[in-house]
């Protein structure tokens, strides 16, 4: 997926996160728990997302 065709306001399921930030599930998971990576967002019992400008400013953060 490439970052620059998504609306800044959209949300990511895990699998698009993980092929923008290149980490393992698990490690992700313990990134978010100590507020490494950006909160996610509870859409339902069984739907998390993460908003892309969340994931983008994340990237823009480690990337200088």
């Amino acid at each position: 997926m490439d970052r620059h065709t998504q609306p800044v306001n959209s949300f990511l399921r895990l699998p698009q996160v993980l092929q923008l930030i290149p980490v393992s599930r698990s490690g992700w998971w313990a990134g978010v728990k100590d507020g490494r990576y950006p909160t996610p967002v509870k859409l339902s019992a069984r739907v998390t997302v993460w908003r892309m400008s969340d994931v983008q400013a994340y990237i823009d953060s480690v990337s200088k």
